[in-house]
């Protein structure tokens, strides 16, 4: 039996023996309004954090954009690692000298490691950064997404969203954990797998759960119904990838996303809602995953293609 571990996109992964299992153990300090006494939960305060997400990362792009439906953004500040990193951290090369402005370190690692010494796991995106001592406080990204919304609703502007909505949450909670398990992580399981075996029991798995969304959206215009939740967020970072990498650099090839009518709508609707495209930088996205996967593309050759200019094109589901 082989292990294999790797720092990929949002997250760290193994391969054993031949399927893809991801490695989901994050940091549960959590940032909370009412902080749990006897837990190391840190208390809401406007200006104390700075949520680091790559662009590049579906994992991290999912904060990113909750942060701006929320209108925190004066609240919580933002630092963007760049595309491209090496087995040790995220960086900040994009950023001048290659220093994040806010938190003056190179490499996310450091933060971890002022609060962990010698952090035995991956150092993922997203995170959150105390500014007061420089320190990680988490790095558990489905929770960072929750917490915004419910641990931080005292600054949310007036109009923002319910993502959350109480009506819907048991059946949201289930499609959720659909979209995460058979969409979200199984991209990531035909992309990583390590045999024919494990592709096609993965490519299966996750075009069974593409033509499931696919119905689903037929007569709804969001996945919940008539309302833009947390579902959307969740399902939207990995179909803003589907043509430009998962399609060819995961072998996800049976349809383009463009070729599945009530997907491609209803992912250009969300991509043409305030909150959702511009968060969203095409080119590094393909640097990240074409140039990272040296496993998948040794050359580390990013294709030009395809054509992305589709996006904004009229979606006709409003």
């Amino acid at each position: 039996m082989s292990e294999k571990v790797e720092h990929s996109t949002g997250g760290v992964y193994s391969v054993k023996g031949q399927e893809f299992t991801r490695d989901s153990r994050y940091i549960e300090t959590r940032i909370m309004a009412d902080p749990r006494p006897g837990t190391d939960d840190y208390p809401v305060e406007p200006g104390r954090y700075r949520l680091i997400a790559a662009r590049a990362c579906p994992w991290a792009n999912r904060s990113i954009i909750v942060r701006s439906l929320l209108g925190l953004e004066d609240v919580i500040s933002l630092g963007t690692p760049g595309p491209v990193h090496d087995a040790d951290s995220w960086s900040f090369h994009l950023d001048p000298d290659g220093v994040d402005p806010v938190l003056g370190i190179s490499k996310l690692k450091d933060a971890y490691e002022r609060r962990f010494p010698g952090y035995p796991r991956g150092i993922t995106v997203p995170a959150i950064v105390d500014l007061s001592t420089g320190e990680v406080v988490t790095n558990n990204f489905p929770q960072i997404t929750e917490d915004l919304y419910f641990q931080w609703q005292e600054f949310h502007k007036p109009d923002a969203p319910d993502l959350w909505p109480a009506d819907l949450r048991p059946e949201m909670d289930e499609v959720m954990r659909r979209v995460y398990t058979e969409v979200n992580n199984g991209v990531y399981r035909c992309g990583f797998a390590g045999s024919q075996e494990a592709y096609d029991e993965a490519y299966a798995r996750l075009w069974t759960a593409m033509d499931w969304l696919e119905e689903r959206l037929a007569d709804r215009r969001y996945l919940m119904g008539d309302r833009l939740t947390e579902a959307d967020v969740r399902l939207f970072t990995t179909l803003v990838r589907f043509d430009a990498v998962y399609h060819g650099h995961f072998k996800c090839n049976r349809n383009k996303l463009t070729e599945m009518p009530n997907l491609w709508g209803y992912a250009r609707d969300l991509f043409q809602t305030p909150g959702f495209g511009e968060t969203i930088d095409f080119e590094q996205i393909k640097a990240h995953y074409y140039v990272v996967h040296t496993d998948l593309n040794p050359l580390g050759i990013i294709p030009k293609g395809p054509d992305l200019s589709g996006w904004t094109s009229p979606h006709g589901r409003a």
